[in-house]
C-alpha cells in the first residue's frame, strides 16, 4: 500500500493508475489525513434481470474480455431483418 498526497496524485495520474491496475492500493492524504483510497475494482456483478435470463439460459455471458479484432470481425448477414424485428418487438413490449 502507497500514501500520496492530492497535489502529487493530480501531478502523477497515470503513474498512480498503473499502479492500482497492478492490484496496489494507494491512500491519498490531505494534510496528512488520509481522504481517499484508490484500489482496483472488485467483481463486477450482472444486473439481476442477466442473471435471470442467464439462468434461464436465454443468454450467455461472457467470463473474458473481447479479443482485440473482435469489432473487425465481419458481421453476419441477416436478410430477412430477424434480429432487428425482435429487437424492436421486445422494444414495444417494454421488456
Amino acid at each position: 500500500m502507497q500514501t500520496t498526497t492530492i497535489s502529487k496524485l493530480k501531478a502523477s495520474l497515470s503513474a498512480y493508475l498503473r499502479q492500482v491496475k497492478a492490484g496496489e492500493e494507494v491512500i491519498i492524504t490531505q494534510y496528512g489525513r488520509p481522504v481517499a483510497r484508490l484500489l482496483p475494482p472488485g467483481p463486477v456483478s450482472l444486473p439481476e434481470r442477466l442473471q435471470d435470463m442467464e439462468k434461464a439460459s436465454l443468454v450467455k455471458c461472457g467470463k473474458q474480455p473481447l479479443p482485440d479484432d473482435f469489432w473487425d470481425l465481419q458481421r453476419p448477414s441477416d436478410p430477412q431483418a430477424a434480429v432487428r424485428l425482435a429487437v424492436v418487438r421486445e422494444r414495444e413490449e417494454g421488456r
